[in-house]
């Protein structure tokens, strides 16, 4: 992307986001608007095609911190229309002068030890220093965000999920060189190739975008009728993605080199996928424990009994109530909880709830009664009282 298109188009339009902000709110537009416009949502359907292509480009430079730094940079410098350079300098006369500006901030953007310099570029120009071509440089590829909503029980034991994605590939149809079946593209006879061209100011030498070519460094005479030239095009691929086990909801896992593919020899994107991990109807978790709420028996928790409990896996455990158990108190199971990195697993934690009937009858509520009279001298909210009256005497 030169950085002429960095000038002229407005990416916190594009996104319907202001100047100011933040990544998150990037990120929400940019979903918002992507189901919006997809291509599965929106079958035969040109324009939401290339709208869609507009807000990927722009959250693609908007989500990265030093693109969109070098982004906004461009565009308070050359927006309006070039770069003036001070009064009294060489050239400058007492206005200054005006010149176009080429790709200065290079594919610094695009990441890797090899980017150019951006303004040091520039700056190494004007004053006798050599200044790198950038336009034949590789560019990475744009990172793609996608979803996946899994169950419960896989996103404990892991899950591969076929994903079916559209991103911007080179075309097919001319394999990405923008030229129709069966031609090619020239190179560029005003600028040799190189994409670039100079011309002297004032004792200065200024480099800028080929106009001839736009930067590219090559012509193509015959664009191809698929990308009307562009050498990129809408394509939809279905992908095996392996969820690893453990995840958890909310969370994003980054396969690297799966994203769209780079630009003259650059490595490709990533892939984000966002899990949605749907809720269990008897298991919960923390962390890498799940969670059991465990109903029992008054006699079960005053008297202690074993117990039988599930387990995700589908098979029980026995669990020892110990006589005196409390509603809440919380029991732990061993090696029943989720797959964690490192291989192991964590533990079920099994939460104590005594179950009280709702209606007593018969030889039941006989035996509650003896057994309310034969306690009658026990009274569990004493301890209320007492602490009331000591927080009352201080």
């Amino acid at each position: 992307m030169s950085t002429r298109d960095y000038i002229e188009k407005d990416y916190y339009k594009s996104l319907g986001v202001p100047k100011n902000a933040t990544a998150p709110e990037i990120k929400k537009a940019y979903r918002k608007l992507a189901r919006q416009y997809h291509p599965d949502a929106n079958k035969n359907d040109a324009k939401a095609e290339e709208k869609f292509k507009e807000i990927s480009e722009a959250y693609d430079v908007l989500s990265d911190e030093k693109r969109r730094k070098e982004y906004d940079e461009a565009r308070s410098l050359f927006a309006g229309g070039g770069f003036r350079m001070p009064s009294g300098t060489p050239g400058g006369g007492q206005g200054g002068f005006t010149f176009d500006i080429g790709d200065i901030l290079g594919n610094a953007r695009a990441g890797g030890a090899g980017a150019a310099g951006g303004i040091g570029d520039l700056l190494g120009g004007l004053f006798g220093g050599a200044r790198r071509s950038t336009t034949q440089q590789p560019r990475r590829g744009a990172d793609i965000e996608t979803e996946a909503t899994i169950s419960f029980d896989d996103a404990v034991n892991g899950v591969t999920v076929p994903l079916r994605m559209a991103s911007p590939q080179p075309c097919g149809a001319c394999r990405g060189t923008g030229a129709k079946a069966g031609t090619t593209p020239r190179v560029c006879p005003t600028c040799n190739g190189t994409g670039t061209t100079s011309r002297g100011a004032g004792g200065f030498a200024i480099s800028e975008p080929c106009r001839d070519c736009r930067g590219r460094g090559l012509i193509v005479d015959d664009p191809c009728p698929v990308c009307h030239g562009s050498g990129r095009a809408m394509s939809e691929r279905t992908m095996q993605v392996r969820i690893p086990a453990g995840v958890d909801d909310g969370q994003r896992i980054r396969l690297k080199g799966k994203g769209s593919p780079g630009e003259r020899g650059g490595v490709a994107g990533d892939l984000l996928v966002l899990v949605h991990v749907k809720p269990h109807a008897v298991f919960g978790r923390s962390g890498g424990n799940l969670t059991l709420t465990l109903p029992v028996t008054f006699p079960e928790a005053a008297l202690g009994a074993e117990v039988k409990v599930p387990t995700l896996d589908g098979k029980t455990v026995t669990l020892k109530l110990p006589a005196g158990t409390t509603s809440g108190r919380v029991l732990r199971v061993r090696g029943k909880g989720v797959t964690r990195k490192d291989g192991t697993k964590g533990d079920l934690l099994v939460t104590v709830e005594v179950a009280v009937p709702r209606k007593v009858s018969g030889k039941a509520k006989e035996a509650l009664e003896a057994y309310r009279a034969a306690t009658s001298g026990e009274d569990p909210r004493a301890h209320l009282g007492a602490r009331t009256a000591n927080r009352a005497g201080e």
